[in-house]
Order: C-alpha cells, then structure tokens, then sequence
C-alpha cells in the first residue's frame, strides 16, 4: 500500500471516529487545526491571564506550568521539554554523569527501547541492560540478584507495551528499596503517572517521592497539544536545563503548549480517577460480550484495567479488525475500538489494541458495551 492509500485510509478512519455519536474517548489527533485552535482560545482564559505577554525562551506561562508541576508531584524544580522523549533522555544522561555509570536498568518494553530508535545508546551515548524480559514490571529479586552493575533504574508507570501495567504499591517500594541497596537511583517514567494513583491508592507526591526524578507528559492522557516536563532536584534541573539547550529543546515559544498543559491539569487530572473506575466496568462488560459471542478466542489484559487503558486481544489478522471497526463506527456511529497491531510475538493473526477510557465513556453503561461488541463482531465477516 503507498503513501496516498494510507493517507486515505487514515483520513478514513479520522472521519468515522470524528463523526462517531458514542466513543469511549476522543483523541486530540480526532480533531481539525481549526477546532483546536479555537477551543484554546475559548479556554486558556480561565487558567491563565492572556493579557500577560507571550513567553519568550520558556518564561511566562511555561515557567507556570513548571511550577505547578513541580508543586504537583512534590518536587524541588521541574523543567518544561517540547518531547518526553528528550526530557527522560537528558534526565538518564545527566544521573550518568553524576553517578559515574553510563548503564541504565529498564524493561525491554520500555518507551526508549521500542519507541525511540535506540537514542538512549546512540545519542546519549547509554548501555541499557534488561532485569526480566517477562511482560510485567520487574520484581525486587529481579533487581537486587542482577548480576550486572546499573547506575540508574528506570520503571515505566505503568508498563505500556506490557499492557499498562503496575505494580502493587508493595512491590514497587520493594523495588525501589532493592535499587537503593545496589547505590542506584530510581527515575520514574511516568508519562502516565497522572493516572496510577488510583491503583497505588497513594498521592502524586507519594508516589513521586519514591523516585530522585521523574517525567510527565501533558498529551497522553492530559489531552495537551504537546509537551513534557521532567522534575527533581534544583541542581538536577539546571543540568538538564543546559543539556535542553544543546539538544535542541530550548524552543523559542511554546504558549500553546504550556495553554493546553494548564487546561489538562484543571480539568482533565481530576476526572482521571473516575475514567479508572469506569474502565474496569468497561473491560468487564468487553469480557462479558465477546465470551457470549461467536469469536473463539479473546483477551482482555490486564482484568481488571490498572488504569483507565488497557489491551484486547483477538485471533484475527489486524487489517480484518481495522475494517471491522471503522465499518461499524461508519454505519452505526459507535466507534468501540481504534487502530489494531499485530502481536509483536507469538503466532501469525493475533492482534491487539488498546482501549482508552475517558470522558465520553462515563455515560456508557456494561449494556451498551456488550451491544457494541455484539455489532463489532457482527462486521468481522
């Protein structure tokens, strides 16, 4: 398939879910430049005075969000990035050098090992070595009885390729003890850490607490345009500060950005815990409507939800699901799942795809879910 057909088949699939009545959430990527720029508008005023000048070299409304970030998670300082990706990369980079050890301890299905082209080593300059290669969060025997010398720990919360999962809050303290026992430190991936305090039933600081740093990000379940920041000590901060710079990060204005960063810390971080607890009404109900239909085989993973995303599973190749789903939102305007993937292992025609709860999902009842899944199936043939 060529460029143009994929153009055409994305620009499909955008408009069925865009014109979609019921969805379980919507994407910011689901809407136009216009619509977006014009709900940032309408919105910015009510968390930021727009009558400030604009932010020129991250002061102003990116100093802003830096702070209440840095506040949110109990931290000294906190940096704001235009990417995760560079943020957690200058923050692994920077701990080498001040622990002496340029070798990083993470889980093979970490965001930097299958998301990021190998940066860690080729950028930075990193060794990245593996604790378990099982698709869960490393144990603390895991980390403590590794035979290779790491200078830095990095845990993803949660773990997403793994199915975003965590741990409970035991065995992560555990985990963190068993690293500060080998002189490491603990930086947290938590990209969604916005959303695990409900599973933790423990606090943003708390949680944060555990770790020397840690990086958020405002898009993944914030809904911001874009943006990150990394948070930790003053003296931490500063260095990254410097190595933002010569990355490239140190971005001339990012005022829609930081905008759209305050407006998912107001609005949408409160209502994190109630899409939690929706998913696991969702994911049930998924269960529930595929055991009753005619598939053979299924997988809701993890059951039930650590946060308000998880995986489905499915025998059957993922152009075959694509379809399925992008007929039904077309001709039923009730958009249940997104795009599909082949199994990274395992046998030919098994996919999977990732459900998010959110907003428009708390009006759908474990009914509605199970007639949905029964009109899915429906259009598998």
């Amino acid at each position: 398939m060529g460029d143009t057909d994929e153009q055409k088949q994305r620009h499909r699939r955008l408009t069925a879910w865009q014109r979609s009545a019921k969805v379980l959430a919507r994407a910011s990527a689901d809407h136009t430049l216009a619509e977006r720029l014009t709900a940032l508008a309408a919105d910015a005023g009510t968390v930021h005075d727009l009558d400030e000048w604009t932010d020129v070299y991250g002061d102003g409304v990116v100093a802003e969000v830096e702070r209440r970030t840095a506040d949110l998670l109990g931290m000294e300082a906190a940096a704001f990035f235009p990417t995760g990706t560079m943020a957690q990369q200058i923050a692994l980079r920077c701990w080498a050098g001040r622990t002496g050890d340029r070798t990083v301890a993470l889980h093979p299905l970490s965001h930097p090992e299958v998301h990021e082209r190998g940066a860690l080593t080729s950028v930075s300059g990193l060794r990245t070595v593996h604790p378990t290669s099982a698709p869960r969060q490393a144990t603390a025997d895991e980390i403590r009885d590794f035979p290779e010398p790491f200078g830095t720990l990095m845990v993803e919360l949660p773990l997403r390729d793994a199915g975003f999962v965590l741990p409970t809050w035991e065995e992560l303290e555990a985990v963190v003890a068993a690293a500060r026992e080998r002189d490491a430190v603990v930086h947290l991936d938590g990209a969604r850490l916005w959303e695990c305090t409900s599973h933790f039933g423990r606090g943003l600081q708390e949680i944060a607490a555990l770790a020397d740093s840690v990086y958020v990000s405002f898009y993944k379940s914030l809904d911001g345009l874009s943006g990150a920041v990394l948070a930790g000590p003053e003296t931490l901060v500063e260095q990254a500060r410097t190595w933002r710079h010569r990355y490239g990060g140190q971005v001339f204005q990012q005022h829609p950005a930081a905008l759209s960063a305050l407006l998912g810390l107001e609005r949408e971080l409160p209502r994190l815990p109630s899409y939690v607890a929706q998913a696991k009404v969702v994911a049930g109900a998924l269960a529930e409507g595929f055991a009753d239909s005619p598939v053979p085989w299924f997988r809701v993973h993890p059951e039930p939800p650590h946060t308000h995303q998880f995986q489905v599973w499915l025998p059957y190749a993922a152009d075959v699901l694509d379809e399925a789903s992008v007929r039904q939102a077309e001709e039923t305007g009730v958009a249940l799942f997104r795009r599909w993937f082949a199994g990274p292992a395992g046998p030919p025609g098994l996919s999977f795809t990732e459900v998010t709860v959110a907003a428009p999902a708390l009006g759908w009842t474990a009914g509605d879910v199970k007639e949905a899944v029964a009109q899915f199936v429906a259009r598998l043939a």
